[in-house]
């Protein structure tokens, strides 16, 4: 009886994994293929630019496909997941070892793979042209030991540093925390949270003294196919891993400077996928990292996982 009693508690677990990421047909099964059928998927908020873009080629690719992202924090997302509460996520990071053992004991075999980096980006407003900032001043910023921009840049009026992130348990404040301050809290008194990345730049084009950080896939100028341009409303901050800033050896997050690593603040992007049936979020997960959907991740202004990416010297003559 017993045997009995885990055999269908089993089936159980295993026909609620099948059923939580798609469409169900009369049958009570999944009716999505890898290039048709409708299913919705979890995403961070912050990268919802370039997952957009991934979306609307692989469904005119394959017009018998439907996806729908549910744009959320990554503690959210992650749970999701977890609770075989949908088949794909994608956000920057990876499972640990403990989240992998859990879902196991769920029968489920989760598959995770890296798609692409992106730059944890530092944003203040038009008219602020204190522009360039160490990673030690960024440290100090985010910890609270220095909360006012003359601290940084002596005879600064622009009075208290205030920060804004786009969410209280976004992938942007969970790398800020793990990989900057190493764990470390954050103890600035004048932290703030808008609601999504828009609300990030469109607070710091109306706030003189305030810094935002944001994932770069926000920022890119869609106008300029050389991905060289950042939006105008906003300066980009340019980081130093030196003991003092300056324009010669302070960088964007441009992908170049995401290759070469002089960019200090690179994160990775990941697919969490668990899907048994290798259906559709199987199909759309490696849609991203195919050579069409790395190169859409390039063309967008981040750097993709895959590829051949060759940086040239050119001598330009005036």
């Amino acid at each position: 009886m017993k045997k009995s009693i885990s055999y269908i508690l089993f089936v159980g677990l295993t026909i609620t994994a099948l059923l939580s990421c798609s469409s169900k047909d009369k049958r009570g099964g999944r009716n999505d293929t890898p290039t048709s059928g409708t299913i919705s998927f979890y995403a961070d908020e912050s990268f919802s630019p370039i997952i957009q873009e991934e979306v609307e080629q692989f469904e005119y690719k394959f017009p018998k496909a439907h996806l729908k992202p549910i744009y959320t924090d990554e503690i959210t997302g992650l749970q999701k997941i977890k609770d075989l509460k949908t088949c794909l996520l994608i956000t920057s990071r990876g499972l640990t070892s403990r989240e992998i053992a859990y879902l196991q004991t769920k029968r489920q075999v989760p598959e995770v793979f890296p798609i692409g980096y992106d730059g944890l980006a530092l944003i203040v407003n038009r008219n602020n042209s204190d522009t360039c900032m160490t990673v030690n001043d960024v440290k100090k910023i985010l910890s609270g030991k220095v909360t006012k921009w003359s601290q940084i840049y002596p005879g600064s009026k622009r009075g208290d540093i205030e920060v804004v992130f786009d969410n209280k348990r976004s992938a942007t404040l969970n790398y800020v925390v793990d990989s900057i301050l190493e764990g470390k809290p954050i103890n600035s008194p004048n932290i703030f949270a808008a609601k999504t990345s828009k609300d990030v730049i469109d607070y710091i084009d109306k706030t003189p003294n305030a810094i935002g950080v944001i994932g770069s896939n926000w920022l890119n100028d869609k106008r300029d196919t050389t991905n060289t341009t950042f939006k105008k409303n906003i300066h980009v901050m340019s980081i130093s891993v030196k003991e003092k800033a300056t324009p010669m050896n302070s960088w964007k997050p441009y992908q170049a400077y995401l290759l070469d690593g002089r960019y200090p603040f690179a994160r990775t992007l990941y697919c969490i996928v668990v899907d048994p049936q290798k259906a559709l979020p199987w199909s759309f997960a490696n849609y991203i990292s195919s050579p069409i959907g790395q190169l859409i991740i390039f063309k967008a202004g981040l750097l993709p996982y895959r590829g051949d990416i060759n940086i040239k010297t050119v001598d330009v003559k005036r």
